[in-house]
């Protein structure tokens, strides 16, 4: 006979011992390690092991390159009106309505004005996990807001591009945009204001076409994907099979397109040293 007895107990009741680990972590594209979502985001959203840029959203960008991670966004109240009632799938306001929500923005631009290594300057940022990052009216209006303020006070002016290009639901009132900016980035040239063009992964479509090449120093990330049309319609098209790294970063640079390729963790001293090139009074 037995000193102890045993309660048993309904399963309701017994402790979940089990290890929530879901979510915790993911694989690199690049060398396939399992990474600890921790130690990415410690590492800036670059895989340890193999230094492959993972993409990183328009806020987190901002903290990076600002002082303290502190600026002042200007125009986050501006969306869009929706000027085609566009619909396809769903309607085109739903499909801004889930992107607000995911992503926290109107829109897929953030507009921003800091310190940079002291200095003051004005930051764009696109958000890819916003219709991926496709260019509006908004995205539009709001670049060239920036342009003109950076004119307006002098101050130099840096675009982080991560864009699938202009956004279709808009039709031609996006297009516009194209030519809307390159008359204001035109304008800022004139005044002698740098203009430094971020290129990540992906940057492609109208904003490739447009403002994304127009920097006085075009820089992008490692092994972003820099282009027009895809690499798919590409060969489609010319009916060739396309050389290995074509449209990546490095194949860019390689073949003139390209000023630098520069890996985030240097960005920010790299930025600091091109402005005071870039803002240097010219030689007498």
């Amino acid at each position: 006979m037995s000193w102890f007895r045993r309660e048993e107990q309904p399963l309701s009741s017994v402790p979940d011992k089990h290890v929530r680990t879901e979510g915790l972590w993911l694989k690199c594209e690049g060398c396939r390690n399992v990474i600890w979502k921790k130690d990415l985001a410690e590492n800036l959203q670059v895989c340890p092991k193999c230094q492959r840029h993972f993409r990183m959203d328009a806020r987190s960008r901002l903290e990076m390159l600002f002082d303290d991670g502190r600026f002042e966004e200007h125009d986050a109240e501006l969306e869009s009106s929706d000027p085609l009632q566009f619909v396809d799938l769903k309607p085109y306001r739903e499909r801004l309505a889930a992107a607000q929500r995911a992503t926290g923005m109107k829109d897929a631009l953030l507009y921003a004005r800091g310190r940079l290594a002291g200095r003051a300057a004005i930051v764009c940022a696109m958000e890819y996990g916003f219709i991926g990052g496709s260019m509006g009216a908004v995205v539009g209006e709001k670049i060239t807001r920036a342009i003109e303020a950076a004119g307006s006070a002098r101050e130099p002016l840096i675009i982080i591009s991560a864009s699938g290009g202009a956004r279709m639901m808009e039709g031609a009132v996006s297009l516009m945009q194209m030519g809307k900016i390159a008359a204001a980035l035109a304008r800022l040239d004139d005044l002698g204001v740098p203009f430094v063009s971020i290129l990540t992964d992906p940057t492609t479509g109208g904003v490739t076409a447009s403002y994304a090449m127009l920097g006085d120093l075009n820089i992008a990330e490692p092994g972003a994907l820099i282009g027009f049309a895809g690499p798919r319609v590409i060969e489609q098209t010319i009916r060739q099979k396309l050389p290995p790294n074509f449209q990546r970063s490095e194949f860019l640079l390689e073949h003139g397109m390209l000023d630098a390729i520069v890996h985030r963790k240097d960005l920010k001293p790299y930025l600091d040293r091109a402005l005071a090139f870039l803002q240097a009074p010219a030689a007498q």
